[in-house]
């Protein structure tokens, strides 16, 4: 850096002077570091508005029960699925838990449960360890000696291609498992473990993680094997082979099975055993066959608790869609006010985002008051938010088409929108309760059918499809293409697992069309460049003002040393 002098010889602030030259020449850096500030807000803004319409979507998506996320994975349901619209009873409920889906017919049905599904599961029918031996290796546990195979398949139908399968060999040199199951075949070998050295318990393990659709135990405390296949229903098979030394199964394991009419039976080699189905009576249906406890009849799902007979009621919860419907009107109602409030939201153009020097001078509370009123209005009447809204009211009130109910606008379900008032962006929805329960009672179908309608699958046209879509899922559509564009304007941020649990296609169009960079971003990357070459220009120009100044001090200093040897010469010090 060049050596500064700073006012030795003239006696002035060089450095006072310089600095109140570049304030003048900082204020064009400190406007663009402002107008950048007041983006990188506005596209903060813009992000938060996003954020409710999501959590809108997703809160109201899961009260009405059309979204799944137990597994950890968000998945839409189909209306039929929901359980609130319709409730269902036993009158024995030790018999079957009930509950009825939307499209389940009111009405009393008689029901018989003759048979429950079971699995197919075999034990031990006595304790297994031979006298003097012990269960630290199959050899001690059941008297082997080195020259003994244990050789043995189990074969289901749940692997690959239908067929799961785990073949099992252990000599005195080894122990290996060779597996079948839904990834493919492959082999695993016990690293030094063989006749002499594995035990039962290991090798029920490997038989269960092979994963094959059987679980095989054995419980070291009352000395007992147990096999049986995991899932149930007479489609669930296994099949045992045996090339041991010893019969492995019979001899070893000693297992036995429940066989018809509940005697019990050996197991043998070269059988394929099953499970059982469930067997019940429906009305007049007798005879039904299911695989699993758990399962739908007229849109009624059952889970079987114990045979017996029972009746079946099912009806309308009017009470439960009442509240349903009410609980969306409200987190709507809330949704609006929050828009309204951001919309209306008055600007204080006098107040822009502060400076670093401006920030020094001010206390904490200050500059969290005054960024308050900077960063207040940045989305007043913005066209981006209202388009949406309004597009959301509209759609709300146009004609669902292809409706087969009786209804097809959401005023003949109780449902209107509250007046405009002063100030207000107005659109706030009214329920009225007692209309509701009147077109309930008339035509449940055609209230679900109004909200909830799915367009034809065959219909291409985007403005077919939305005329013919129920009027949440309309509403839903109007809100993610209005996320859509505000997304191009301003990006996700840092949500966009969020608008992709909303939407899976939500980030598609930015990133191919728009390159993941929104408008704000580049008109802020813009200012970045912008500031960086002023701040360059103002590093030159301070350089400047300092070698003019040095150079002016260093003439007035040789001037003075000129002035005293002439003075000198002439006698005068």
């Amino acid at each position: 850096m060049p050596i500064r002098i700073g006012g030795l010889a003239s006696g002035m602030d060089i450095d006072s002077i310089v600095n109140d030259l570049m304030r003048v020449e900082r204020l064009k850096v400190d406007k663009a570091v402002q107008n950048r500030t007041l983006l990188e807000w506005t596209r903060e803004k813009y992000n938060e508005v996003n954020k409710m319409f999501a959590n809108f979507v997703l809160n109201t998506r899961n009260a009405f029960g059309l979204m799944d996320s137990s597994s950890g994975t968000i998945v839409n349901r189909s209306v039929s699925s929901l359980k609130w619209i319709k409730s269902a009873s036993a009158s024995d409920p030790g018999v079957a838990d009930v509950s009825a889906r939307s499209n389940a017919l009111n009405g009393s049905y008689t029901f018989t449960v003759h048979q429950l599904a079971s699995n197919w599961s075999s034990a031990s029918k006595e304790a297994i360890t031979v006298e003097g031996g012990d269960n630290s290796s199959i050899r001690s546990q059941f008297g082997l000696n080195d020259n003994d195979l244990i050789y043995f398949t189990i074969t289901t139908n749940a692997g690959s291609k239908n067929e799961g399968k785990i073949r099992v060999y252990i000599n005195k040199n080894e122990a290996s498992f060779r597996i079948n199951n839904e990834t493919g075949e492959h082999k695993i070998t016990l690293e030094g473990k063989n006749l002499s050295n594995i035990s039962l318990k290991e090798i029920a393990d490997q038989i269960t993680k092979a994963d094959i659709g059987v679980t095989a135990v054995y419980d070291s405390s009352i000395d007992r094997f147990f096999l049986q296949t995991n899932a149930t229903g007479e489609q669930s098979t296994i099949e045992l082979s045996d090339l041991s030394s010893h019969d492995f199964f019979g001899s070893l394991l000693k297992l036995q099975y429940e066989g018809e009419g509940g005697e019990t039976q050996d197991v043998k080699t070269n059988v394929r055993y099953t499970g059982k189905d469930a067997v019940v009576d429906f009305g007049m249906a007798k005879g039904i066959k299911k695989s699993s406890n758990q399962f739908t009849i007229n849109n009624i799902d059952f889970n079987l608790k114990q045979t017996g007979s029972t009746t079946i009621r099912v009806d309308t919860d009017e009470d439960a869609v009442i509240e349903k419907v009410r609980e969306f009107v409200n987190q709507y109602n809330e949704l609006i006010d929050k828009l309204d409030k951001i919309l209306g939201e008055k600007r204080y153009s006098s107040y822009a985002p502060l400076t670093s020097e401006q920030k020094e001078a001010m206390t904490e509370k200050e500059i969290e008051l005054w960024e308050e009123k900077a960063k207040s209005g940045l989305l007043r009447n913005d066209m981006l938010i209202s388009s949406t809204m309004q597009n959301m009211r509209l759609g709300l009130y146009q004609k669902v088409e292809g409706t087969s109910g009786s209804f097809s606008h959401l005023t003949q379900i109780g449902i209107e929108t509250e007046s405009y008032v002063t100030g207000s962006m107005g659109g706030k929805l009214k329920l009225d309760e007692n209309r509701l329960r009147e077109a309930i009672r008339a035509d449940i179908d055609g209230v679900i059918e109004l909200l909830f309608k799915e367009p034809d699958k065959e219909i291409t046209d985007e403005n077919a499809k939305r005329s013919s879509t129920g009027l949440v899922g309309r509403m839903y559509g109007d809100i993610i293409n209005g996320m859509k564009q505000i997304i191009v304007k301003a990006g996700p941020g840092d949500d966009s697992q969020l608008y992709r649990s909303v939407n899976y296609t939500m980030l598609i169009d930015f990133v191919t069309e728009h390159s993941s960079i929104s408008m704000l971003d580049k008109s802020i990357n813009d200012y970045s460049k912008r500031i960086l070459e002023l701040e360059t220009r103002l590093m030159r120009k301070e350089e400047a003002y300092w070698k003019q100044f040095t150079a002016m001090e260093k003439a007035l200093n040789e001037m003075y040393s000129q002035s005293m040897w002439l003075a000198q010469q002439m006698g005068m010090y």
